[in-house]
Order: structure tokens, then sequence, then C-alpha cells
């Protein structure tokens, strides 16, 4: 929608605009939302029943909120989803280097324009998109960027020294009326976080002996990792105290709710099934559950994502120098995800040297959970006994969908591949090599058949 064409404050009373407080706002649109059934956290899967509900009860109660939890929960994107809960368009005083409000003006330099102007004073109309402001927490993070100092080019103007007007506002005076998110809080200094607490509490800013009542109305929200308050620094006790929510994330609990995010936020350059997204999910929840990995640092959504991306990656490089009509993963590109993906992860320090061992164990077990969970009640006897009287399958990272398909025993009047085919949803080569090669794989994994892998070849039998 367009922005409004109110040009000035008289037009703007004439239309009967009312103002509202920031938390007014946000409390209003997420009312309205969820009276009319919409979901105000759209792309956010497998905390609707415990972190949604906090955050809600939280910004209906006005309060500045801190997210903690381990690295890859969500942490970002649930904060820059509160930019939905803003109104679409806001008026602001025409030129005002903080925003206000044509009502509320709250700079030395916005209230001698109202004077001056009266009703003639400029409206302009800010987006809510610009109503966001978001700074990752550095050590080198100084007040000036957050709060603000003297800007000495005012002062070489001829200002004196004392005149507010030669004050640089930092990030969060400018996102007045606005909600600003710091990342990594505990990673700010202790003194700049002291530097905060007056905005916070008593919305009041001291720079260099300044002091300037301006009723900023900020929503602060933060994010951190749990083990920073150990690691690199922590929340000091004041700055925590004047947050008003303080809530944990975690990892999706549901395997749908893991693929739903993978599906989500994966660019995939070619055709990656369900059933390997599946175990690509499967994958990430074992490490997540394993005693060889710190889990301190946690095991991050980033590495599904990275791994559905890698397995696709393969599929495409398959496909063109196979000269494939269809880019489809497989089985077998699951270790190309293995081979780039160890680094993402934080093992134990007592698992030097084991670090390939563990990942590949995990893997499979990745494997056979999703062969019986997809291929459960498939009789795959006939293709054992075809093996077991000799036959071989060969397989592997640049063997077509076609050629392995062709190289399949024959298994006489059965359906057996025409079942596992439709189970897995399987339509075109490249989709059926996927799923009998899954059916293979969990054969293996079963122990009913060998397999041996070398040179990038992979022979069943």
């Amino acid at each position: 929608m367009a922005a409004p064409t109110i040009a000035t404050l008289g037009e703007l009373r004439a239309a009967g605009h009312v103002q509202k407080p920031l938390r007014t706002e946000i409390r209003d649109n997420l009312l309205a939302k969820l009276r009319a059934g919409d979901d105000p956290w759209p792309g956010l899967h497998g905390l609707e029943d415990t972190v949604i509900p906090q955050l809600e009860r939280a910004l209906i109660a006005g309060h500045d909120i801190v997210l903690l939890g381990e690295r890859g929960q969500g942490k970002t994107r649930l904060l820059r989803t509160l930019v939905g809960l803003l109104d679409e368009w806001t008026p602001v005083i025409g030129g005002s280097e903080l925003g206000e409000h044509p009502y509320d003006p709250v700079t030395h330099e916005s209230k001698r324009r109202a004077l001056e102007l009266g009703d003639h004073l400029p409206v302009a109309w800010r987006h809510r998109s610009e109503r966001y402001a978001e700074k990752l927490a550095t050590p080198d993070t100084s007040v000036a960027d957050l709060i603000g100092d003297v800007d000495p080019m005012k002062v070489a103007e001829g200002r004196s020294l004392g005149d507010p007007e030669t004050i640089h506002f930092g990030l969060i005076p400018r996102s007045h009326r606005g909600i600003v998110a710091i990342n990594e809080l505990p990673d700010l200094a202790e003194r700049i976080q002291v530097a905060m607490l007056n905005v916070m509490e008593e919305r009041d800013i001291q720079i260099r002996g300044y002091i300037l009542r301006l009723p900023l109305d900020v929503l602060v929200v933060a994010s951190a990792n749990p083990e920073d308050y150990t690691n690199r620094g922590r929340i000091i006790t004041p700055l925590k105290d004047r947050f008003g929510a303080e809530i944990r994330t975690h990892y999706p609990r549901e395997l749908e709710a893991e693929m739903a995010v993978i599906r989500q936020e994966a660019e995939l350059v070619a055709d990656v099934p369900d059933h390997l997204l599946e175990i690509l999910a499967r994958f990430t929840r074992n490490l997540r559950e394993s005693s060889a990995v710190d889990q301190r640092s946690g095991v991050s959504a980033r590495f599904s994502i990275a791994g559905a991306e890698t397995v696709a990656a393969a599929a495409l490089h398959r496909a063109t120098v196979q000269d494939e009509p269809e880019a489809v993963a497989r089985v077998v590109d699951l270790d190309s995800a293995v081979d780039v993906l160890g680094g993402k992860i934080e093992f134990e320090s007592g698992e030097e040297g084991r670090e390939q061992e563990i990942l590949t164990h995990l893997l499979r077990t990745a494997t056979a959970e999703t062969v019986r969970a997809r291929l459960r009640g498939i009789d795959l006897a006939l293709l054992v006994d075809a093996i077991e009287d000799g036959r071989m399958i060969t397989t592997g990272a640049q063997v077509s969908g076609r050629e392995f398909l062709a190289g399949l025993p024959v298994l006489g009047e059965s359906e057996l591949y025409d079942d596992v085919c439709e189970r897995l949803g399987a339509s075109n080569d490249g989709q059926r090599a996927g799923a009998i090669e899954l059916a293979l794989e969990g054969l293996y994994l079963a122990r009913r058949i060998g397999k041996d892998s070398a040179g990038g070849e992979t022979v069943y039998g």
C-alpha cells in the first residue's frame, strides 16, 4: 500500500489521526492478528507451543525482551518478525533526526520548528521496515554508536559546546518510535551496557556531561547465547533487571518442524526428495543428542540447511557431467555433506581423531531410521535374493540415474521397484534411482547385503 498523501500537521489533525505509543501500537496489532486468526509469526517452526506464547504475553505487557538460546535457534528471525506488528505507515516530522511524531516533538530543533510553523509543520511517512534497527554487539562497539556523542562538525560551525544541537545521536535514540535489536548482547563491554541503563528505564541520555530528558519511545529487544555468560561476557545484573521478559528458545522438538525449517531456508539448486531431507533432519537431531558432541555450543539448524544445499549441489554437478535431464539428489550424495560439514560441529575434547567416524555412524543411524519410517511393510526379500545369487548393483556420485536403473537385477513379475518408488513419490529416473538407493542402503544397514565403496564408486553385493 502506498504512503498516505497528508503533508502537513494541519492536514494530519483534520484527518483525525490518533497518536499511539509504540507498545500500544504493537499490542493492538498483535491482538488484532490473533483475533482474526492470522499468524503473526510466519516462517517460525517448532516454537508454537513454547516460545511464541511467552513472547506474545511479553509484548502485550509492553516489556523489553531478551531471547536466550544456542546458535541457530531462530532468535534473529524471531526479532525481525516483530516488524510485522508495527503500523505499515506512521507519520513523522519531515526532516527530523529522530523521526518524532508531529504531535510530540522531543528534540530542541523539532520543538523550535513546531512553534515556528504551527499547522504548516511538514509531515513525512515512514514505513515499518524503517522503524527496525539491528546491531550486532561487538567488543569494539562504543557509547557513541549506541547512545551518541558530540559532533565536532557542528561545533566547528560555530555552535557552543553547551548547545544540545551539537549532539550526534546514536542507534537507540534514532530508533525512537521503533524497535532496536541487539544481537549477542553479552559481547557488549560492561561499560557500554551501563550506558543503556538510563535509556531503558529513565529514558534520558547522558553524553559527555549533557543530560537530555528525551521521552524516547523505544522497544529494546536482544539475543544472547547462555554460554556467553561464562565464555565471552555476561549481561550485567542491572541491565538484565530492566528487561521485562527473558525467554528461552530451543531447537525444533518435532521432526516435521525440523524438516520445515530446512525446506524454508535452504536454497536448493536441484531436487532434494523428502526422504533425504528427513535423513538430514534426523542426522542433526542425533548430533544434538550425542555425548560425543559439545552440546553447550549446540548444533545449529544451519547444519542441516547447509547439508541440503550441499547434496543439491552434488546432484547438479552429476547431472551436468552425465548430461542428465533432471538434477535429483540421491543417498550417495549424503557422503559429500559429511565431508564438508564437520567443521560446524564442536566435539568433546576426548573425541579428537574420531570426528569422521562419529559423523558417519550418526548419519547411518539417521538413514536406517528413515528407511524404517518410509519403507515399513515393503518386503525387499526378492532384491536380497537376487543379490545373494551373485548380482551386483553399482552406484556412485557420478553414476547417472538412468545407468543405475539399467544395472538393477530383473525381479521377474515382481512390482517391488514400483512399490518402493510409489511409497517415496518417485516419478522420474533420478527420483526412482534415489528411491531404490534408499532401499539398498537400508538393506545394507540391516546387514542383509554387503557394500563396498572405493574410488567414488559404491557396489552393493
